[in-house]
């Protein structure tokens, strides 16, 4: 990578946070005297192009609605989020075709096969029947799922309904990519391919986000890390700085240590 492709900014992510309204129910299940709850707060980062940012932190931190108000499936409470110096909330439908996003918790249609899913999603992000045809055959013969694309997608294996997972989320060519666990439920094999195709979208110039709670993946890949508790980010940094003469799971445990739950 070079210089320049290190230091430009795509999307930078300004105080934002997330404020829901619980239920009764929700109140009763998390123990709690008020139906306010802050989820996100005062969160800030930056995504640069050619470059992958590590979310860690444990479950409840507020790494997944962060990635979704990045992703616009929500909206903050307060804050900016910001791509190339514009308010992603000023034109959204703009935003959405330069972000590829995926999380575990998306499932695809098993009555679908890969080709006709492919097919459906391009055509929401407006590419052309020949632009399809073409970004098709390249991504699925980049994930080896060229000979299922006509299976129904209930039949392929967990790790091939990943791959068609992934393939889908790039079927626009986007310039930022938000992925929630990308390897979650994965083999070794699978969550190697996985592995190799983040490490080639940052050779291309994306600017990518993960979100993951395998620390092995992190220290292969991120450029920055940001470790979030209770909403806030407690440590941020490019790898060197953060880790240090440690490794990094040393250094988010010490981190959760100090820090009252």
């Amino acid at each position: 990578m070079s210089l320049h492709m290190e230091q430009e900014i795509v999307l930078e992510a300004k105080a934002l946070t997330k404020r829901f309204t619980l239920s009764s129910r929700q109140m009763k299940e998390r123990k709690l005297l008020s139906n306010s709850l802050m989820a996100v707060d005062g969160l800030s980062f930056n995504l640069k192009k050619g470059s992958i940012y590590a979310l860690l932190g444990p479950n409840g931190a507020g790494k997944t609605t962060t990635l979704r108000m990045v992703a616009t499936l929500l909206s903050p409470t307060s804050g900016e989020i910001l791509y190339r110096g514009k308010d992603i909330h000023q034109d959204v439908s703009d935003y959405r075709k330069k972000v590829g996003f995926l999380t575990s918790e998306l499932k695809l249609d098993d009555f679908f096969t890969p080709d006709y899913t492919f097919d459906y999603m391009a055509a929401l992000y407006g590419l052309s029947k020949e632009e399809t045809a073409k970004r098709k055959k390249e991504v699925f013969e980049r994930f080896g799922v060229t000979p299922f694309a006509l299976t129904s997608i209930k039949n392929l294996s967990t790790g091939m309904k990943q791959k068609v997972s992934l393939a889908i989320s790039i079927a626009h060519d986007p310039e930022i990519i938000i992925y929630d666990e990308p390897t979650n439920g994965l083999d070794i094999l699978a969550s190697r391919d996985v592995e190799d195709f983040l490490a080639a979208l940052r050779e291309e110039g994306k600017a990518i986000v993960i979100s993951t709670h395998i620390f092995s993946l992190v220290e292969k890949l991120a450029d920055e890390i940001g470790i979030i508790l209770n909403g806030k980010m407690a440590l941020e940094g490019n790898m060197k700085d953060v880790t240090k003469d440690k490794n990094l799971e040393t250094v988010f445990f010490d981190l959760i240590g100090g820090v009252k739950q």
